[in-house]
């Protein structure tokens, strides 16, 4: 199962360029959660905070009793056999065979028999539709295939938070249709604690949990997935519309002319849409997280945009 991570006024640059600052959100047990943001904002360099590749300046990390950013290296490395990262491009070796490169973190940080990991790595390629391709080497696959391959690896050590770098990356939309898809899966297979970083709309519409949004060096806004989804933040209704009016331009922030010009010719940013439904496991059951849909709105007594009950499967 998961374990919830607490993030507490986070704040990383690299020498005078800041990069964000005073990030604080909280990561619910089991829960699969999105961040957003334009190009350049620092979604991967907060991926490798997280996890401890990279130490922030300030704030700090909670994860199962610890803060990450106080550890010894010692002990750091103990608390990151928590987690699993796919990789943008799946990282694998590419003289490795499929079977190897899964194999890899078992032979590295365990003491098992190759019986013992031959089962492990077995398991895995059947949860991500790899089995049969186990003597393959990376460049004989497809990318689709690749980004399996370094799923089932990232998965190998049962990890209890799984941080997914832009997973949709390089993939037509049929494929990261079937990706969507298997990360729902797994969520329910695994109960580990997702975090995806992704530009895709579709995605963070359809898949998550909970979403949240970088900007402008810092965090616009965190929470339930139809919190966001109906926000009237600009910001955040111009990112998820996927729309070019709005504070967000070319260089990430509009300048002020820009604003000005397109206050002063009226134009308005478009009815937000109705909200999709959030995908359902494979096999039709509730993912150990899972609450029903527009239950945000219901326990905090807001009134949800028109046609959204209907949207998210309330009846």
């Amino acid at each position: 199962m998961g374990v919830e991570v607490r993030v507490e006024g986070l704040t990383k640059s690299f020498g005078r360029q800041p990069v964000w600052s005073d990030v604080s959100l909280t990561l619910p047990t089991g829960e699969i959660s999105v961040l957003l943001g334009p190009s350049g904002t620092g979604k991967s360099v907060f991926l490798k905070t997280l996890v401890g590749l990279l130490r922030p300046d300030r704030g700090a990390i909670w994860i199962a009793g610890h803060d990450l950013t106080r550890l010894s290296e010692r002990k750091l490395y103990e608390v990151r056999r928590l987690f699993g990262v796919l990789f943008q491009d799946g990282a694998l070796f590419g003289s490795m065979s499929i079977y190897d490169n899964v194999a890899f973190p078992l032979r590295e940080h365990t003491r098992r028999s190759e019986s013992q990991i031959r089962d492990v790595v077995r398991e895995k390629l059947e949860m991500v539709g790899l089995v049969g391709a186990e003597d393959k080497l990376p460049g004989e696959i497809s990318g689709g295939m690749r980004k399996r391959a370094g799923l089932a690896r990232a998965l190998v050590l049962d990890p209890e938070i799984v941080l997914f770098d832009e997973p949709d990356s390089g993939l037509d939309p049929v494929r990261t249709a079937y990706l969507n898809q298997l990360i729902i899966d797994l969520n329910q297979q695994t109960g580990a604690t997702f975090l995806i970083v992704t530009h895709d709309i579709n995605t963070a519409r359809t898949v998550p949990d909970n979403i949240g949004l970088i900007y402008h060096g810092h965090l616009a806004m965190f929470g339930p997935r139809e919190m966001l989804l109906s926000s009237t933040e600009p910001v955040v209704r111009q990112f998820l519309n996927a729309q070019r009016v709005g504070p967000i331009g070319m260089a990430e922030e509009k300048d002020a002319d820009e604003l000005r010009a397109e206050a002063e010719a009226g134009v308005e940013l478009p009815p937000l849409p109705p909200i999709p439904f959030q995908l359902r496991p494979s096999d039709g059951r509730p993912r150990p997280a899972e609450h029903p849909p527009g239950a945000w709105c219901i326990a905090n007594g807001v009134e949800p945009p028109a046609g959204s009950f209907q949207a998210v499967g309330v009846r």
